[in-house]
């Protein structure tokens, strides 16, 4: 089956996880592309279509309330001598961690008696979310319910349907449930549905604990928005392992990932670290727990190394053109196993309690060791996955196959050793060195000797040069080669010690480069490359996390004016995007469009791209104290 991934961008969702439901923007649900409910990796409701007397109510406006809640304003059309609509109905959908429910709330406002057929036809799914995101067709028929209860994959799963005073019909996968209602004058009449669903083989569910709470942010009034928006929607993505729901993380994003991605869960919370140093420990706490024992060729275990994804069952995807088998437990990531180790040392120094992070330090040396032991996979002093072909599979989180790209816009072939990867392995050994020293463990001169090589390494072998003069490769390719396109990785390579102070103000000021700034946020690839184009994934696009990362970075190097701008440039795109900052949009220039192009498939909200809020605040000096 050929791919064909829904575009999302004209969605209305809501969601808290593992459950979510998508519908159009006016509030029907209709089977199209990704539209319908979900639990877990599975959509169990195709479509939810309201009727009155038999036709569609008219739209007239979407009111999108919080992560959980999304209210839906119509007018129904009755023989009137006037035009006004004085007839309304407001369908409010809320999603809680097991339940998808609507309130349809009539009133009427007219001097008479009025008498309606409410229709709402359900259709019972059973379609696994990767066949979902492929663009399957989606199979009307596939499930078909006796009763008000249906079950897919087992007796452990199960959606049960309830509505009061509605007559209940089914026909194969279909549903009906209609009422009939009186609305007398300046009366209200309300009808409710919901969906109580049990996904019990799913391998998270939702977060016990306090969620996280929203900061008073100062300054700009638009960081209040951006902000109270990202903290619902990260509250909506709080999940936990299924036998530790006390142990918190987030969840990667929606649609598509309702579940735990080690890098994307480990960025976001190096990202809240400010405002919430629990979500970190919950994060490192329960990616410790999956961390590898032993090597496999088919998850990409190894001994040490941090996972990357977590399925209930094997997921198939699309790796640009070719269909990939992802197993249910996922290692497939070079920069993960780093990361976790920095998360650890920013959270210790962010007040975990010693005695939590004197638990991990076994996980600690292991993930150390990975470093040592297999990160390099070619003896040639770099990390790098050993992928061939085309992009090689990289494992970094630009992962598409045309992503790494000479400035003529040739494709790198793999393996390929990523620059920001060498960062954050320079990074990883540094702190490591610190924490052994702290805790009284062995090994601290080695890995300072181990940073301090890699640093020589590097600039020894990455650095190239153009008319413009010398700037940091966003790799090396299969054959040694610095990957000489222009890209926002080397922001990456700031706040992490590998630079020198001249090769810092070097990266800025090509970052700051028309070519790469849109006004909005970094490109992943400069406009000036043969390869650009600003909705290509990883090669235009501009992904929110990834400028927000670099904001990071530039703070922690003393760059704060740029660091603001950029900052601004996202808070910009926020509005454009209703305050919900999405995974990645277009690379077009601020001065030519407003709002963003979105790129249509991209999550929103996704958890590292809602996390960016903070640096956001924080680099526009927006934060006072927890509210």
């Amino acid at each position: 089956m050929a791919f064909r991934q829904p575009y999302l961008h004209d969605l209305t969702g809501v969601f808290a996880a593992p459950v979510q439901a998508w519908s159009d923007h006016q509030g029907q649900i209709r089977g199209d592309g990704a539209q319908g409910a979900y639990c877990g990796d599975d959509r169990v409701l195709a479509r939810a279509v309201l009727r009155v007397d038999g036709a569609e109510p008219e739209w007239i406006s979407t009111q999108e309330r919080s992560a959980g809640e999304a209210e839906f304003v119509y007018t129904v059309r009755v023989p009137a001598p006037v035009a006004d609509p004085l007839v309304s109905v407001i369908r409010a959908r809320s999603a809680s961690p097991v339940r998808l429910a609507e309130s349809l709330t009539f009133k009427s406002i007219r001097t008479d008696t009025v008498r309606l057929s409410v229709e709402l036809e359900l259709v019972a799914d059973s379609t696994p979310m990767d066949q979902v995101r492929a663009g399957a067709a989606t199979s009307f028929g596939s499930l078909a319910p006796g009763g008000p209860q249906w079950q897919w994959r087992g007796e452990d799963t199960s959606a049960t349907l309830q509505a009061e005073g509605a007559h209940f019909e089914s026909n194969g996968s279909q549903v009906l449930l209609t009422w009939q209602i009186e609305l007398n004058p300046s009366d209200a009449v309300v009808l409710e549905w919901s969906l109580d669903l049990r996904n019990g083989g799913f391998p998270v569910v939702a977060a016990a604990g306090q969620p996280l709470r929203t900061p008073s942010v100062t300054g700009d009034p638009r960081l209040t928005r951006l902000m109270s928006r990202s903290i619902s929607d990260l509250n909506g993505l709080r999940i936990a392992d299924r036998d530790n729901p006390q142990t918190a993380f987030l969840a990667a994003g929606a649609p598509w990932s309702m579940t735990l991605c080690g890098r994307d869960a480990l960025m976001a919370a190096r990202m809240l670290l400010l405002i919430d140093p629990q979500l970190a420990a919950g994060t490192l706490r329960a990616l410790a727990a999956r961390q590898g024992t032993h090597s496999s060729s088919d998850s990409g275990e190894q001994p040490g190394k941090i996972l990357q994804l977590v399925r209930r069952s094997t997921f198939e995807t699309d790796d640009d053109g070719r269909i990939r088998q992802v197993p249910p437990v996922s290692y497939d990531s070079i920069d993960g196993t780093c990361l976790w180790i920095i998360l650890l040392h920013d959270a210790w120094h962010s007040g975990m309690p010693e005695q939590q992070v004197r638990q991990l330090l076994p996980n600690l040396q292991a993930a150390l060791a990975w470093l040592q032991d297999y990160a390099d996979s070619d003896g040639d002093g770099f990390l790098e996955f050993p992928g061939n072909g085309p992009g090689g599979g990289t494992q970094g989180w630009k992962d598409s196959a045309d992503a790494i790209r000479f400035q003529d816009g040739t494709v790198a072939r793999g393996p390929i050793a990523l620059a920001e990867v060498q960062a954050y392995a320079h990074e990883a050994a540094t702190v490591g060195a610190e924490m052994l020293d702290h805790f009284g463990l062995p090994g601290s001169g080695e890995w300072r000797a181990f940073a301090a090589d890699l640093a020589a390494r590097f600039r020894e072998k990455f650095w190239c040069t153009d008319k413009a003069g010398p700037y940091p490769a966003v790799g090396l390719d299969r054959d040694k080669k610095p990957v000489d396109g222009i890209s926002s990785s080397m922001g990456h390579l700031l706040g992490t010690g590998l630079l020198h102070p001249e090769e810092k103000a070097i990266v800025v000021e090509r970052l700051m480069d028309p070519s790469m700034f849109t006004g909005y946020g970094l490109r992943t690839l400069a406009d000036t490359n043969g390869g650009y184009w600003p909705t290509r994934h990883h090669a235009g696009s501009v992904w929110t996390h990834d400028t927000a990362w670099v904001v990071m970075g530039l703070m922690r190097d003393g760059f704060e004016a740029e660091a603001a701008r950029l900052a601004g440039g996202l808070l910009e795109a926020a509005e454009g995007f209703n305050w919900r900052l999405p995974e990645l949009f277009s690379g077009h220039d601020s001065d030519r469009m407003w709002p963003p192009v979105p790129y249509p498939t991209a999550c929103r909200p996704q958890a590292w791209a809602a996390a960016s809020a903070v640096p956001i605040a924080q680099a526009l000096g927006g934060f006072n104290v927890l509210g």
